[in-house]
């Protein structure tokens, strides 16, 4: 791809003017990365930005933390709410103090976008408790268990843990995979790239096998996930999450 056209796809994807191509990675960085993985048909924008998002947050790399943070909301590809329920799900997968540090990222960049605008920063969005869920815990431990096999296509694991009991089936489970903020196949596009940065063999197989068998997202669109997640994460990663892609597909596919 040319280098205008690269320029160009840097351009809308990052939301600011191309800095100078004046290192070999800055140069890889343009010719590669915006112009010929971001351009791929095969996966949307939106889905793109949820693989990097997770991927240099992971990674705890400030500047480009920042850079896409901004670029997913001054897009408006990302809408604020949106990137907020992305955080509680990265948080699930890579972690609490990476999820704090971005959030911290998501509120300067927020404010930032809008002094460009000139608008007012105004409040944060107001979140009502009845979105937290049921508060009767018998309830609430099945309707985690069914949401995990819903989830994971396998019966639920057994609530004789606190890991269990009140983390998976409670909370990962019975609140945070039903929350309305992001749509399930999203939901999944995140976790496939945070169970892959955590090298969690047993999370990587079962989240990689259900997305695929549950058909939220295809084989194709996972060889996409695998390609971008090596751009920002690196290929040695993603080498085994696509290994764990084909293996899957050869038992799940036609």
């Amino acid at each position: 791809m040319g280098t205008a056209v690269s320029d160009e796809t840097s351009r809308a994807v990052m939301t600011v003017d191309p800095p100078p191509a004046t290192t070999p990675l800055a140069l890889a960085t343009r010719e590669f990365v915006f112009g010929e993985v971001w351009p791929r048909p095969g996966l949307s924008r939106r889905d793109r930005r949820l693989v990097t998002l997770a991927c240099v947050a992971a990674a705890d790399s400030p500047e480009p933390i920042q850079e896409h943070v901004y670029a997913a909301l001054n897009s408006g590809d990302i809408e604020l709410e949106e990137l907020l329920e992305f955080v509680l799900q990265f948080a699930v997968y890579c972690g609490w103090p990476k999820a704090s540090h971005i959030e911290g990222v998501i509120r300067q960049q927020w404010a930032r976008i809008r002094q460009e605008r000139g608008e007012e920063v105004g409040p944060w969005p107001h979140l009502h408790n009845d979105t937290l869920g049921d508060n009767d815990w018998g309830r609430r431990l099945e309707r985690g268990a069914k949401e995990f096999a819903d989830v994971n296509l396998v019966p639920a694991p057994p609530p004789d843990s606190p890991y269990t009991q009140a983390g998976i089936l409670n909370f990962v489970f019975g609140h945070v995979w039903q929350r309305p903020g992001l749509a399930r196949r999203e939901r999944r596009v995140i976790t496939v790239a945070c169970v892959a940065i955590d090298d969690a063999p047993t999370p990587l197989v079962a989240h990689v096998s259900a997305a695929l068998k549950s058909g939220d997202i295809t084989k194709q669109e996972m060889d996409e996930i695998a390609l971008h997640f090596a751009a920002y994460y690196g290929f040695a990663k993603a080498e085994a999450l696509s290994a764990t892609a084909e293996m899957a597909w050869a038992a799940t596919g036609p």
